[in-house]
């Protein structure tokens, strides 16, 4: 637009001084000073388009090529005065405002002497109206070069916001990711480790005195270690536990943890279900039966106990599985976790709170220990899993 503007004001300026002045010596010299500009201004513009100069770097050539030829044609021709407009916007927009404005001022000086200079006398609309426009122009121009500025950072300011906000939530996405991880591998593998710990260290007690016990709990170690390394297959595969593999269900996968945790510590453990099943999503099997595992672990190592039970109710709007033991108990309130190494019930705790449900330990020193998941049955249910599975 503003090469357009230029051209057309050129072209104004030269036709009304070829009409006026026809006969005058100076006419080759205008001509060709205006064919000139009418080269360079718009190539100077190609060149800043097609051809930006480096960041931080400015290229003022063409600027002062144009402005040199046209202060020359003003001095031969007063009325190319006015193509001085599109020169104020080019010179604003190629030179900071501590350059620029100097140099539209002293271009403003030099239309009003070329406006006095025009035959007929001195207008006063004339004098005046060229600092006018330049003020204008400038002023414009500089306020809405500001407004840009403003509107830059702005955007600049919203993209790193983005940025950041999205690095925010991929270090919570991984935070939570080991959380998770963290409470699978307390829940199966070290569980699973520390069974065969006890089983092995029993082993070597009796290897001399009783062979037979010390080569059974070397094979029950063994049974153990091939669920380790089932789970750990499974962790590689989804995470799922392996005991709700192949459709089996929570019910299912709760009565053969009674029956082998019976059988490799020796501790008798039931199992019992309350009320009728019903059909509970894969996230909130697989908390259930690591909150078994883990309290059946709790039991075992720190309890002391001579019986154990597991039950599973299913009460309309809940189920609730209940891990009770006869043990020395603990007093909750002190802070104690019952798990030895203090990750058992947070980390019971932790899988409850992603599927809306709650925790209750129930102990005193000498009268044993419940342990009490509840989680909600029906549409909450489904639809924490369903953001859980999003988030992953």
């Amino acid at each position: 637009m503003l090469d357009s503007a230029f051209l057309l004001l050129l072209a104004a300026a030269l036709t009304r001084y070829l009409t006026h002045h026809a006969d005058s010596p100076l006419v080759p010299w205008v001509i060709g000073l205006s064919a000139a500009l009418a080269v360079v201004q718009p190539t100077g513009s190609w060149l800043a388009h097609r051809h930006p100069p480096a960041p931080g770097r400015r290229r003022l050539w063409p600027l002062a090529v144009v402005v040199a030829l046209w202060v020359v044609l003003v001095l031969l021709a007063p009325s190319f005065a006015w193509c001085a407009v599109p020169l104020i916007y080019s010179a604003l927009r190629a030179l900071p405002g501590k350059a620029a404005i100097p140099l539209v001022a002293a271009l403003t000086v030099l239309v009003v002497v070329a406006q006095i200079r025009l035959p007929g006398g001195a207008d006063a609309t004339l004098v005046l109206l060229p600092p006018a426009v330049a003020a204008l122009a400038t002023g414009v121009f500089l306020f809405m070069a500001r407004q840009a500025a403003r509107q830059r950072a702005l955007i600049a300011d919203l993209v790193r916001t983005r940025r950041e906000l999205a690095a925010t939530e991929r270090r919570e996405g991984t935070l939570a990711e080991r959380g998770r991880l963290a409470m699978e591998i307390h829940d199966t593998l070290a569980q699973g480790l520390s069974s065969q710990q006890m089983l092995l260290q029993a082993a070597e007690r009796t290897w001399d005195t009783d062979p037979a016990t010390a080569r059974t709990h070397v094979r029950t170690a063994a049974e153990v270690a091939a669920r380790n390394l089932a789970e750990a297959r499974r962790f590689v595969h989804d995470l799922a536990p392996a005991e709700l593999a192949q459709g089996r269900g929570l019910e299912q996968a709760l009565r053969a943890l009674a029956g082998r945790e019976s059988a490799e510590s020796g501790l008798p453990v039931r199992f019992h279900l309350d009320g009728a099943p019903v059909p509970l999503p894969t996230a909130a099997q697989a908390a259930l039966l690591r909150i078994a595992q883990g309290a059946l672990a709790n039991v075992r190592e720190h309890a002391g106990a001579s019986a154990a039970a597991i039950t599973l109710s299913f009460l309309g709007d809940q189920a609730v599985l209940d891990v009770a033991d006869d043990g020395q108990g603990f007093d909750p309130a002190a802070g104690s976790s019952g798990g030895g190494r203090g990750y058992g019930l947070p980390a019971m705790r932790a899988r409850l709170r992603q599927l809306g449900g709650t925790l209750t330990v129930e102990s005193a020193p000498g009268e044993g220990t419940v342990v009490s998941a509840a989680i909600p049955l029906g549409q909450r249910t489904e639809q924490r899993t369903e953001q859980r599975s999003e988030q992953r």
